[in-house]
């Protein structure tokens, strides 16, 4: 057994967050089917015939037809255009559940699974189609829902899809796509034609599934539902820092991350204070680990940070060393659980 590496065992959060944030995004099926299965909670060994899945199913994809009129890359199916009807009135609820139970899941259920290539040994349902007309719930989605982790899962599915559907609609080249944060309403951003804004999704939503659900410094789990107490938008080097010349930059997702109240400004907290090396190693490769997920954020990050590895180490060294010459305070984190990023 090695003594230098560890091995973790995922949990599975890990392999749900794995589908959602780094599976293939041919089209916006996938996220329609996480949230229906989210939404209806089903349990363990529980058959769903495809036509119970239909109406929550249709009903997604038909609410974000309204926000961004292209849902995949190919911008038209008979499903889509069946919620583009529905969306119009020129068919009834009816037709439009007739019309998924013969589109909409050809291949959202096969590929479901899949991440890098290959499908995941999780599974959260069996296709049983052909036999039961329908799909199995296994014990693993049964499990999911009993995790803390859910109350953040929903969010992230959300998060994830309008950051994939903006980034289809806006006619940009994806390379040319910029992604800035309000820090007032704690959203990203980005701008559209004629120089619209369009606002892509709360900050919290989009960054917490990439920590894992905790925080950035002690890895004590955050919820960013509402009816808890949020975690904080961190910026790792502090937005006092725009006040000397450092510019926008410092407002860009690559200096954002997700810290509980303490760490940010709790007794012993964070303030306008410099993180040591051993934290900006961490923020390297929480960073990294964004640009390896195919959704916009990843050409986001390469525009603000450097196209390379080597060229996003330099500059983070560089905005290191110019930070401390103004901050000069230096400040460590108290880790409360063992590292999960």
């Amino acid at each position: 057994m090695s003594e230098i590496f560890n091995d973790k065992e995922l949990e599975l959060e890990d392999y749900w967050r794995a589908i959602i944030l780094r599976g293939r995004n041919e089209a916006s099926y996938k996220f329609s089917l996480a949230k229906t299965l989210l939404n209806l909670k089903p349990e363990s060994g529980q058959l769903i015939k495809i036509g119970d899945l239909a109406p929550l199913f249709s009903s997604h994809i038909a609410e974000h037809l309204k926000k961004a009129n292209k849902q995949g890359k190919s911008g038209s199916s008979p499903f889509l255009d069946s919620c583009r009807r529905f969306n119009a009135g020129d068919i009834d609820e009816n037709m439009l559940i007739d019309q998924t139970i013969r589109f909409g899941f050809d291949s959202v259920i096969k590929a479901f699974h899949v991440v890098n290539q290959a499908p995941t040994s999780i599974r959260f349902f069996n296709d049983e189609r052909q036999e039961n007309k329908g799909i199995r719930i296994t014990d693993e989605f049964s499990a999911l829902l009993e995790k803390q982790q859910i109350l953040n899962l929903p969010l992230e599915v959300e998060s994830r899809w309008r950051l994939v559907e903006t980034s289809w609609e806006l006619t940009l080249p994806r390379g040319v796509l910029s992604v800035n944060y309000d820090l007032d309403k704690e959203v990203l951003f980005t701008i559209g034609g004629e120089q619209k804004r369009i606002n892509i999704t709360g900050c919290r939503d989009a960054l917490n599934g990439y920590q894992k659900g905790r925080c950035f410094y002690c890895f004590s789990e955050i919820f960013i539902d509402k009816s808890n107490t949020p975690p904080e938008v961190d910026h790792f080097f502090p937005h006092v820092l725009k006040q000397h010349n450092f510019g926008s930059l410092i407002d860009g997702v690559w200096n954002l991350q997700l810290a509980c109240k303490d760490c940010n400004r709790g007794e012993s907290g964070k303030f306008a204070q410099l993180p040591t090396l051993r934290l900006l190693d961490r923020l390297h490769r929480r960073n990294e680990f964004l640009i390896l997920s195919r959704h916009p954020l990843r050409e986001v990050l390469m525009q603000q940070t450097g196209k390379t590895p080597e060229q996003r180490i330099v500059f983070l060294n560089d905005f290191y060393n110019r930070a401390k010459e103004i901050l000069i305070h230096q400040w460590d984190a108290k880790e409360k659980f063992p590292p999960v990023f």
